[in-house]
């Protein structure tokens, strides 16, 4: 309770803090100070709403319905940590918390460039208040009680003690496919639970915890650094409105770019942590899916990028007398779309509407916050865009065209414009499943292609050429070194990559070029003037990033292998031999082992396999080998255990398939797999898993059971005879997935002293692939987000002036 009232709180006050930051803009005395107050008094009642949930998920309180869905007990402490962002609600403070941290921030900021305070901390204010209702009491409370709404708990979360009183009877189900139990936590079962003294957080003794993808060291980083990169949106959107208030265009270019630096480079981050993760995690070998939700991130980013170039044109022509100063328009409605989009993204994966589209959207939060979302969104769009409307006027002022077609002005206005149709490719493909349709991944590799190449040549022919004017000898001298440099190490990368697809080569030498000229720059200066170094590392980061792109994706090589234990196979150049497997994490995961030897070098891989209690699936995590020069990665796909079978009929059946065998049927019905034995094999005792088989001949119907035994790591595969229909079931594997092979066999047959034995060995299967450079995609990323700080530190010294 005290949580609901904590954020009911910081919602009044920023409420408060917007009325008066918007008296105090319309000239009413002694209201600043009240704004002041109330801001801070919000900040501080997100950061003690925030305290508390923490607390309350690092102290298993199971009363709260969300510390029961996102954590549970066997969570390490940066995992139960990170859990406050596992589900929506908890998503929507972090955003909260991160953005009223940065008010706080932006408040010291503007409160020391003249009147820019009450202008733009309204704008500010207003964010905070819209995600405030949020994560009020009426939407998506984090501190809703588990009792507030009837929420199914499965019985092994239950404490035992309780389970043989009466009263809760009325509460249990069954799940009969599955196998499971469930109490019914609701308000009538918390009433029963108050009268009888028993509290809630005693009843309950366990969480659902995590899902299992998320069980990784990057969840406990790259969720908060997307999200600050979304609050940081806020700030240039702010500026934008707080100029139109007062309809002065000049000061705000200066003032908010540091911001839209420091915004894109974090932004920027956490989207390629999250591609990295993705990478490590998932085992499709891939850092970018083209998923509808990853590329819902990457429109406000890109859109930032753009507006960064133009903010350039309009700084440098104010410097130069322009009041206004050119593509005043242009940077307002960019700076209003960049927080817009990053609306939109939240839309996108929290309404539910790509939950058939994109593995990251979360499950439909119902009607009443699909609407909120839209009047979120509607209601920034409407104020942003009302606000350029009104003031078309005043910032239709006509500057004077004094440049020519080489210009420094002209070529960042394009790559602005490039980056700008980049985006609305993205925005299109992402969107399509809204009306039911669906792009495939082809779509946005064969549009961004030359989109690449572009931005490649951009990036390096923007520095060659001068502001206002530059002829055509000059731009052919400045060029000279760079474009033979280029040449001569494109033909060098071909011939020793084996480089052949004529686009590739193109896209390769415009990164080159952009390397190239961006580095001969970043030497000049860098012991004249290093806070000028900013913009070519950024530079030289995504040219070196485009070239990790070349090769990991364009060239990435995979092959299937089946692995059998202590026997060598080939591949990559690289000797491969499956040595075997062991539990690890308590005998929850299974590692396994495979020595890679190449020439006199040994290196040693472990992927990992094993049943998510969280959803009863198989996990498979990737194993990587990585170099300079190529990531080696390796994907399990599978495992079959050694075993002994007399000679018989081999058959593999899905849950409720069938099978013939002469005149008899044979049917796979379901797994005997009830809590009880999932948690004596979680906890390494021994467990017994049945496979229920129902079989048919001559009229009779006959149900049958085989099971895999465990008894201190040791295995059993169990056989059943039916001597009325001479058949003989003997379970050689099954897989979590719902799979069991069989083999069938006729009594008067394997009994036979004659027949002989035959040896299945154990087989790991792998997909192994080989990634050239992709290295060059990570170290690109730590280049261009640097060169975004560093550019962002000498413009905040610079919105001083």
């Amino acid at each position: 309770m005290i949580g609901s009232i904590v954020l009911t709180a910081a919602l009044v006050f920023s409420i408060i803090a917007m009325v008066m930051y918007y008296l105090t803009f319309r000239g009413y005395k002694n209201t600043l100070s009240y704004a002041r107050l109330s801001y801070h008094a919000m900040a501080i009642f997100v950061i003690a709403g925030s305290v508390l949930l923490w607390h309350a998920l690092l102290t298993h309180q199971y009363q709260y319905n969300y510390v029961y869905s996102y954590s549970n007990g066997s969570l390490s402490t940066g995992l139960l940590f990170s859990s406050f962002w596992g589900g929506q609600e908890g998503s929507f403070l972090l955003w909260l918390l991160l953005t009223a941290i940065i008010g706080i921030i932006l408040q010291s900021y503007s409160s020391k460039r003249g009147d820019l305070e009450p202008r733009v901390m309204t704008i500010f204010a207003l964010a905070t208040s819209f995600l405030l209702v949020m994560v009020s009491p009426w939407f998506k409370n984090p501190f809703e009680y588990i009792w507030a709404v009837p929420v199914f708990i499965n019985i092994k979360d239950i404490n035992p003690q309780y389970l043989n009183m009466p009263f809760l009877q009325n509460f249990l189900f069954t799940d009969g496919q599955a196998g499971q139990s469930f109490v019914q936590m609701s308000k009538d079962l918390y009433a029963t639970l108050s009268t009888s003294g028993i509290a809630v957080n005693n009843f309950i003794i366990d969480g659902k915890g995590l899902n299992p993808q998320l069980l990784n060291w990057w969840m406990q980083i790259h969720p908060p650094v997307l999200f600050m990169g979304f609050a940081m949106a806020t700030v240039p959107f702010s500026f934008a409105m707080a100029a139109m208030m007062k309809n002065e265009y000049k000061d705000w270019i200066r003032q908010a770019f540091p911001w839209m630096l420091a915004g894109a480079g974090i932004l920027g981050l956490g989207i390629m942590m999250g591609g990295y993760w993705a990478y490590e995690m998932l085992g499709w070998g891939g850092y970018w899916a083209w998923d509808p939700v990853e590329n819902s991130s990457l429109i406000p980013w890109i859109v930032g990028v753009a507006s960064i170039h133009t903010l350039l044109v309009q700084r440098k022509s104010q410097q130069n007398g322009d009041s206004v100063g050119r593509y005043a328009k242009t940077n307002l409605i960019l700076s209003i779309l960049t927080y817009v989009f990053v609306l939109y993204s939240t839309f996108l994966t929290r309404s539910g509407i790509l939950g058939d589209s994109s593995v990251h959207s979360f499950v439909d939060p119902g009607m009443l916050i699909y609407l909120f979302l839209l009047i979120f969104i509607g209601s920034f769009i409407l104020l942003g865009f009302g606000s350029i409307a009104y003031r078309w006027k005043d910032l239709n002022v006509q500057i004077p065209q004094d440049e020519n077609i080489l210009s420094r002005e002209l070529s960042l206005f394009t790559a602005a414009v490039v980056l700008g149709a980049s985006a609305l490719i993205i925005l299109v493909g992402t969107s399509a499943p809204i009306f039911g349709r669906s792009v495939d991944t082809f779509f946005y590799n064969e549009m961004h292609l030359p989109i690449a190449i572009i931005i490649g040549f951009l990036n390096g022919l923007s520095l060659l050429i001068k502001w206002k004017k530059t002829s055509t000898q000059e731009l052919i001298k400045s060029s000279i070194f760079s474009a033979s440099a280029s040449i001569i190490l494109t033909i060098v990368i071909v011939i020793f990559s084996g480089i052949t697809d004529i686009m590739m080569i193109v896209l390769t030498l415009s990164s080159v070029f952009a390397l190239i000229v961006n580095g001969e720059i970043a030497v000049k200066i860098v012991k004249k003037n290093m806070k000028m170094l900013g913009a070519y590392i950024a530079h030289i980061g995504i040219a070196v990033f485009l070239l990790g792109v070349i090769g990991s994706a364009a060239y990435s090589e995979e092959v299937d292998l089946d692995l059998i234990k202590n026997k060598p196979a080939q591949a990559f150049g690289y000797e491969m031999t499956f040595t075997g497997y062991q539990p690890i994490e308590n005998n929850t995961k299974y590692a396994f082992n495979i020595e890679l030897k190449k020439g006199e070098k040994s290196y040693s891989v472990t992927p990992i396999m094993y049943i998510a209690e969280f959803n009863n699936s198989l996990v498979r995590e990737p194993a990587i080998l990585s170099t300079f020069a190529r990531d080696l990665y390796f994907a399990p796909m599978g495992y079959e255990e050694g075993k002994q079978n007399q000679e018989g009929s081999v058959v593999s059946l899905q849950r409720g398939a069938s099978t013939q065998y002469g005149n008899i049927k044979i049917t796979f019905n379901d797994f005997d797999f009830p809590a009880e034995v999932r948690d004596a094999m979680m906890s390494g005792a021994a467990f017994e898993i049945g496979v229920k088989l129902t079989v048919e001949a001559d009229g009779k119907t006959q149900q049958a059971r085989v099971a895999m035994q465990s008894q201190g790591g040791e295995k059993l595969l169990t056989a059943t005879e039916l001597p009325d229909m001479n058949l003989k079931i003997q379970l050689n594997n099954l897989d979590a997935s719902g799979k069991v092979d069989l083999m069938l066999s006729n009594l008067n047959g394997v009994t036979d002293d004659n027949q002989t034995a035959q040896i299945n060995e154990e087989v790991l299967t792998v997909s192994a692939s080989i990634k050239p450079y992709i290295s060059l995609v990570w170290i690109g990323v730590v280049f261009m987000v640097l060169g975004f700080f560093v550019s962002a530190v000498r413009r905040l010294k610079e919105s001083l002036i």
